[in-house]
């Protein structure tokens, strides 16, 4: 058992450990950009820490941990669930969010990344950024001075995906030893998944048609991590069969929405229905990061069957935040 600091009341479920003492931990990087950034071992002290968010808030416990702090929030990319979340969780950290729109802040305008990294850094306690490129997060976070939390890039998801596990393991009470199968498109949440998803000690199967595979990467790493445990394939039943956790996205995302027609054609068969849910695993949970586009990438039978595991996958977003908010910026 780690070092950490005990609560007056109980720990939440699936949890080991409570906030544990920032000066005595060297596992989490100063940053979230990326899970390949990350070991195992730092994705579950974020789930733990999560699991405690969520209990203290649905129990009314006070966790202000971050009073008087600032979180600078970036977006060149439109947003529902990464601008709500974090800003309620800064909130309910005691803290404060601004939005910084791509449009309306000089970053849109042509402004080097490493000046606003410079800038916000003496203004503020923290940088959240919804963008395109990895390499903008990466430039962000090497001129930056505060932590750097990537909320979204073409490459990678981190937030989305450490919510997606935490709901897994509030489901299934686990996560080592389950099968994960994403079908769709080799995108930001399949790059994700796939390290996430290994790290945690989960088999992953993903099926996407040729030309859409996950980033090269990623497929290396999977590669030299997980032998047997991973498979790219491109019949979405080989994916789910014996599945207990089934995960989908949209099929052409934002910026893609030119291709979007010959994104339809290159998909087709790669619908998550009833008829290829009913490979995987009795109880199979259902995951998308939403929004979803019923008819395409999953069938509206299974999203309202599986409906309560989706928006609770969406709630855990602001639990999940809220405990990487901590841990990166709390004294």
């Amino acid at each position: 058992m780690r070092n950490c600091r005990r609560l007056e009341y109980p720990l939440a479920p699936n949890s080991q450990l409570f906030m544990p003492d920032l000066k005595e931990r060297k596992m989490m990087k100063k940053d979230l950009l990326k899970l390949l950034d990350l070991s195992g071992q730092d994705i579950l002290e974020i789930l733990d820490t999560a699991d405690q968010m969520k209990y203290s808030q649905k129990h009314g416990l006070p966790h202000d941990y971050l009073r008087g702090k600032t979180l600078a929030m970036i977006f060149e990319k439109n947003s529902t669930r990464t601008r709500v979340s974090f800003e309620v969780g800064m909130y309910q950290l005691g803290g404060h969010a601004l939005f910084l729109s791509g449009k309306e802040s000089q970053i849109g305008r042509g402004e080097p990344v490493e000046d606003t990294a410079r800038v916000l850094s003496r203004y503020c306690d923290g940088i959240m950024i919804r963008t395109f490129a990895q390499r903008e997060v990466e430039e962000l976070a090497r001129h930056a001075s505060i932590p750097v939390i990537n909320g979204l890039t073409d490459f990678a998801h981190p937030c989305q995906v450490l919510a997606d596990l935490m709901t897994i393991r509030e489901r299934m009470t686990r996560l080592e030893g389950l099968k994960l199968a994403f079908v769709g498109d080799g995108n930001n949440m399949a790059n994700s998944l796939i390290v996430g998803g290994l790290k945690c000690g989960i088999d992953v199967s993903v099926a996407c048609p040729e030309g859409y595979d996950p980033d090269g990467q990623v497929l290396d790493f999977a590669k030299s991590v997980a032998g047997p445990r991973f498979a790219l394939v491109r019949d979405p039943a080989q994916a789910v069969t014996d599945a207990d956790v089934v995960v989908t996205d949209v099929w052409a995302s934002m910026g893609q929405e030119e291709e979007r027609q010959q994104r339809l054609r290159d998909f087709a068969g790669y619908c998550v229905d009833s008829g290829l849910l009913s490979l995987a695993r009795p109880g199979c949970m259902v995951q998308h990061c939403l929004p979803a586009h019923r008819g395409e990438e999953i069938s509206a039978e299974v999203f309202e069957a599986h409906a309560d595991e989706i928006f609770e996958e969406a709630e855990n977003r602001l639990h999940a935040q809220k405990a990487v908010m901590y841990l990166l910026m709390k004294d």
